[in-house]
């Protein structure tokens, strides 16, 4: 292999914001699919203006899910998926003697854990960023 070669290495930071990017994106879609329901979840936890959450949350997780995949304006994004995360996680999932809240709490966390390893080491080779 030269040095112009990319290693095989070289795109687990593309597989990476893939799999990451893909548990935002299926629940941005499933916002989209169904926003009645997703509104009534959001009022059900008690927040403010659960059609302006609705909107934010979608915009945010298919938006920045798209994004990550893309590797567009990458370690920005992470940084907003991250923050997200991280506040559904006490928004949504703060009953932690509920074992499922419980479980999707930590999981907010770990995801926001891997996207804070994005926001330090950016979106690798194979993206949008590293063509700019």
């Amino acid at each position: 292999m030269n040095e112009t070669s990319p290693s095989p290495a070289a795109a687990l930071p593309l597989i990476g914001r893939i799999g990451i990017a893909a548990i935002f994106l299926l629940s941005g879609f499933s916002k989209l699919a169904a926003p009645a329901a997703t509104i009534g979840y959001i009022q059900s936890a008690g927040l403010p203006l659960p059609q302006v959450a609705f909107g934010i949350a979608a915009l945010i997780e298919v938006g920045g899910g798209l994004a990550l995949v893309l590797g567009f304006r990458t370690r920005i994004v992470a940084a907003i998926l991250a923050a997200f995360a991280i506040v559904t996680a006490f928004a949504f999932h703060h009953d932690l003697a509920d074992q499922g809240q419980f479980i999707n709490f930590w999981k907010n966390v770990a995801m926001a854990g891997g996207l804070l390893q994005v926001v330090a080491f950016g979106a690798g080779r194979f993206s949008l960023d590293a063509r700019r």
